[in-house]
């Protein structure tokens, strides 16, 4: 069973557990086709479009 050789400071404790490190969000980019944003390189919610393919319907809201 894997034990630390040392006491872990609280420092270093704290410095792991921030979110500082993290990534930010991802950028937001447009729709070519409709306008609406999206993530980048995933289907669009809005047309149902990803890279000039359609891939079904789009749902009415």
């Amino acid at each position: 069973m894997a034990v630390p050789k040392r006491k872990v400071s609280k420092a270093r404790r704290d410095k792991r557990r921030s979110s500082v490190w993290k990534l930010e969000a991802p950028g937001i980019v447009t729709c070519p086709k409709c306008g609406a944003y999206r993530l980048p390189h995933r289907i669009c919610k809005n047309c149902m479009t990803y890279n000039g393919r359609s891939f079904g319907q789009a749902e009415a809201q």
